[in-house]
């Protein structure tokens, strides 16, 4: 009996000295500073969490790059398109300027080869015995208040200025037409077909004329002692 309880109390002793054993062990670890099993997971998947959001983020900016260089791409065609739209319409309108221009310029060139523009005004009896530009420069003195007694001075005037020519020209001066207006262009408040009617210049003429001479005969007179008028 006494070696049976021997026995059980030295199996005892070993089993509490093995418990004791592990308690230190455990003891041991956590004064190292060894982490629990617990804390080893939850870091783990911390540190995935953190991993996935990462990427999550990359994948983000990733997107965003792509929307903007696709929308800076969009921006780019368009304005490039719309340029281009311009830059058609502005020639289209630059050729069509130049061909009214050019049409302009045909048309001014008949009109001048073509001969000068028909009076179609009335011729009174007593400017009969004239034709031509000196038949118009009869009617129209007489029109402008003038009697007929001062169409021999105007005669004698504008045929030593021009011969009674719509075209004369004086290339040193400048002076055109009829009256041998200086410059050509102001006969323009006359009518802006001055270049070609014979009546436009003669109705210039004479209001220079009467502005500076008051008469025909003022202004020939002036021209006999000057030798301009």
């Amino acid at each position: 009996m006494n070696g049976l309880w021997s026995r059980v109390g030295v199996r005892a002793l070993s089993v509490a000295v093995l418990a004791a054993g592990l308690i230190a062990g455990v003891y041991l670890g956590q004064d190292q500073g060894a982490e629990p099993i617990g804390d080893t997971v939850a870091s783990a998947a911390q540190a995935d969490l953190d991993m996935q959001l990462l990427k999550q983020h990359e994948a983000q900016h990733a997107v965003a790059r792509a929307w903007k260089r696709e929308a800076e791409g969009n921006a780019a065609a368009k304005a490039a398109a719309a340029a281009k739209a311009a830059a058609g319409k502005a020639h289209k309108l630059e050729t069509a300027v130049i061909a009214e221009k050019k049409a302009a310029e045909k048309r001014k060139k008949e009109q001048e080869s073509s001969g000068p523009v028909a009076y179609t005004g009335p011729i009174p009896t007593s400017c009969n015995e004239y034709s031509g530009s000196r038949e118009i420069g009869c009617a129209l003195m007489l029109d402008k208040g003038f009697p007929i007694a001062e169409f021999p001075c105007l005669d004698k005037l504008w045929k030593h200025e021009s011969g009674w020519n719509y075209k004369a020209e004086n290339k040193s001066s400048g002076a055109y037409g009829i009256p041998q207006a200086l410059p050509g262009r102001k006969m323009a408040s006359a009518g802006s077909d001055w270049k070609t009617n014979p009546a436009t210049q003669i109705k210039w003429g004479l209001g220079y004329v009467k502005g500076r001479y008051d008469s025909p005969c003022g202004a020939w007179s002036f021209f006999q002692n000057n030798g301009h008028y």
